[in-house]
Formats: C-alpha cells, structure tokens, sequence
C-alpha cells in the first residue's frame, strides 16, 4: 500500500471513529432519562377512547365465514361462497368487536405545572390517589404518559 492512500485510509477510519464518540453533557443521548416532576393543577373527568381493535374478531370471522362457505356447493361455486363468506365473516367480526370492546372508558384529564413553570395535560384512566397539589411523576411521552403520586 502507498504512504498516500494508507494515510487516507487512516484519516477516513478516525473519521469513522470521531463520528461514532459520545455527545456532551445533558444532550439527551441514549440512555439519558429526564425525570418530570410537578403539582397537580386540575383534575377534570372525562371520556377516553379505547384503541381495542385487535382484529381477532375479524379473523376469527373471516376463518368461520370460509368454513361455511366450503360448505355450499362445489367447483368455482364453492372457491366463490368461500371468499364471500370469508369477507363478510371478517366485516361481520369486526363490527361486533368494535360494538363490545371498542367502547369509551372514564378517564381523568390531568394539568400538573411542572417544577419549570410548564403546564402538561395527561388523559389517562382514573387514579384514585391523585388529589389537587399533590407532588407527582409524569412517567412516559404521548399517547403512553402517565401521572403518577411521588411517595
């Protein structure tokens, strides 16, 4: 190897290196973890939409409609009342997951003023120990956080 192209190779490998190092301090990289503290402000009931829909009812529909299906006729008639019975045991399964599980559950909206002065709202399911004042945790982000009691 020439002394040019292994010096090249060498600047492009501590290159490589540098590019891969650490960042500084309270840069919010991997494995830094912000715990939120604050008071609760508010606690309002209110409505929250369960995201249920698993699609087994679906396919456990779609499964038993094609079942029937194969059991009418024969040939291409068959091969047609299975695909039929497929789709409209899967539409049918559907809805009656959505009818019995799908429904909205009480839920509490909850407005802690963080230690920064920032107010956060959390819809969350009903946590009978939270009270107005009281110090909390906002554990998690998005649609998972929760507020909970610091003890």
């Amino acid at each position: 190897m020439k002394p040019a192209t292994s010096w090249v190779a060498a600047l492009f490998f501590a290159v490589s290196l540098s590019a891969c190092a650490s960042s500084g301090d309270g840069n919010g990289g991997p494995g830094e973890m912000e715990i939120r503290t604050g008071r609760v402000e508010q606690i309002t009931l209110t409505q929250m939409q369960t995201n249920h829909d698993t699609g087994i009812g679906a396919v456990l529909g779609g499964v038993g409609g094609a079942a029937l299906g194969s059991l009418v006729g024969g040939g291409t008639g068959r091969d047609v009342a299975m695909v039929a019975g497929a789709l409209g045991g899967a539409l049918g399964g559907n809805y009656m997951e959505k009818k019995h599980y799908d429904q909205p559950k009480e839920a509490e909206q909850v407005i802690v003023r963080m230690n920064s002065g920032v107010l956060v709202s959390v819809t969350q399911p009903i946590n009978q120990s939270l009270a107005k004042g009281m110090k909390v945790f906002i554990e998690g982000t998005g649609n998972e956080a929760r507020v909970v009691p610091q003890n």
